[in-house]
């Protein structure tokens, strides 16, 4: 299979399978000189790891993560960073009996139709578990941002979860590591946990709204026409397994409003360029406007469910489909950490980009 890189001068590779020994990435252009350890990425692998309450998947995976190549004495040393982690967890003995049929709402129909095999054990590369890789390399660039830009912070949290939603008034930006959902609301978190274990209870699975935050980031990255900040982060959330949807800042709601609602007025701060509201996300003709980055991506529910489908085997005839293992009652939980990685991945690529064609900082001064 080709096409398993992403990232322009900051680059990571994924390699591995859900159920094979072992998955991971290969990073490449971190600048030399960053302090990284494997406890620094393990704390991100940790967010996203499974197991870790009722609400997620009861696979029970360490997600250890450990550094091959590219660093040496705690520091990065410009060459390429291997990073593994081990599967100690598999239970491919749940997937025996749909060896030979397609999981209505999974990839196995496609990948059949496009490769003429696949391994079917998980759903093999197009498992969520490939996830993981992305989070370890994202962990690299949180390193790197940290030493190039200080003061830069991604958040992700949950916005909406079948029929949750998030009530903006009550935001609480501390309270998102404080539960289960990363909820900037920790007084919804218990009605959100009974609502989803109605649904596990029911054999069934859910959707959900992600939305993504960058403070801190400088003004000037991105570049017209097709090096676009706001393609790559686009591209980068679609890329998330279950994502069917992205937007940026307003997003599809911009289309419900005037242009004199929309258009974000701006006016000249003691610091610079400072701006009425933030419905274009930070974003203005692909490049960064210095104010926060809001990318917001909605996943499907989870494929595998209990509940009894039609489909077919690979003969053509007829099945009905309950897909056994553990599974997520909503991938949303656990998209967050990714979401979170994916955008530090693009932040430091088009920082690399930006630094390389006109040096550090906007060109234009204001003021």
């Amino acid at each position: 299979m080709s096409l398993n890189t992403f990232g322009h001068l900051f680059r990571f590779t994924t390699w591995g399978e859900s159920h094979g020994p072992a998955l991971g990435a290969t990073v490449d252009g971190c600048p030399p000189g960053i302090k990284v350890d494997e406890a620094m990425l393990q704390h991100w692998l940790d967010k996203r790891r499974p197991g870790q309450n009722k609400n997620t998947t009861q696979r029970n995976e360490p997600d250890a993560v450990r550094i091959l190549s590219g660093v040496f004495e705690g520091e990065t040393t410009g060459t390429s960073i291997q990073l593994m982690i081990e599967n100690t967890d598999q239970r491919s003995r749940d997937y025996g009996d749909i060896a030979e049929t397609f999981r209505p709402g999974h990839a196995d129909i496609t990948y059949h139709q496009k490769y003429g095999l696949r391994d079917y054990r998980g759903g093999g590369r197009s498992s969520a578990r490939e996830t993981a890789a992305r989070v370890a390399a994202g962990g690299i660039a949180r390193a790197a941002l940290d030493a190039l830009v200080p003061g830069i912070e991604i958040k992700g949290y949950m916005t909406r979860m079948g029929e949750m939603t998030l009530d903006r008034t009550r935001f609480d930006w501390d309270a998102i590591d404080q539960n289960d959902f990363w909820l900037p609301d920790a007084s919804a978190a218990p009605a959100w946990e009974t609502y989803l274990q109605k649904i596990r209870k029911a054999q069934n699975s859910v959707g959900a709204v992600v939305e993504v935050v960058a403070r801190g980031v400088p003004a000037g990255l991105g570049a017209p026409i097709y090096g676009k900040l706001d393609t790559d982060l686009a591209a980068a959330m679609m890329s998330i397994n279950a994502v069917k949807g992205v937007e940026i800042g307003e997003g599809m709601a911009a289309a419900e409003l005037m242009g004199t609602d929309n258009a974000d007025e701006i006016f000249m701060g003691e610091n610079g360029p400072e701006y009425s509201s933030n419905h274009a996300g930070g974003i203005l003709g692909g490049i960064s406007t210095g104010q926060d980055l809001v990318v917001r991506f909605a996943v499907k529910p989870t494929s595998s469910i209990l509940t009894p489908r039609r489909s077919i085997r690979r003969d053509g005839t007829p099945i009905e489909v309950v897909t056994k293992g553990r599974h997520d009652p909503c991938v949303g939980i656990r998209a967050v950490p990714v979401g979170e990685a994916m955008m530090a991945c693009v932040i430091l690529d088009h920082l690399m980009l930006h630094r390389g064609q006109v040096g550090d900082g906007p060109r234009g001064k204001i003021g």
